[in-house]
């Protein structure tokens, strides 16, 4: 399992977010959307949305932090 997060330095739920990825032992690749503004206009276009934290599991996409707390409560990440 491989997941891909867009993410800021400053968003808490994107900290609480890859703290459950860790626990999991689902490793991610983070793209920091404040850093790369090229970043930002992918995860706007893949997404429609603006905010963060942005996830994707195995190319598919999840949502935010409160989807892939679902994800896990549904026994996904493993």
């Amino acid at each position: 399992m491989k997941a891909i997060i867009y993410s800021t330095a400053i968003c808490p739920y994107c900290v609480r977010a890859k703290l459950l990825l860790d626990k999991r032992n689902v490793q991610y690749e983070e793209y920091r959307v404040d850093l790369d503004q090229g970043k930002l206009r992918e995860m706007i276009k893949l997404t429609g949305r603006q905010t963060v934290p942005q996830i994707f599991i195995d190319d598919k996409y999840i949502g935010g932090f409160d989807e892939l707390s679902e994800y896990d409560l549904d026994g996904e990440l493993g």
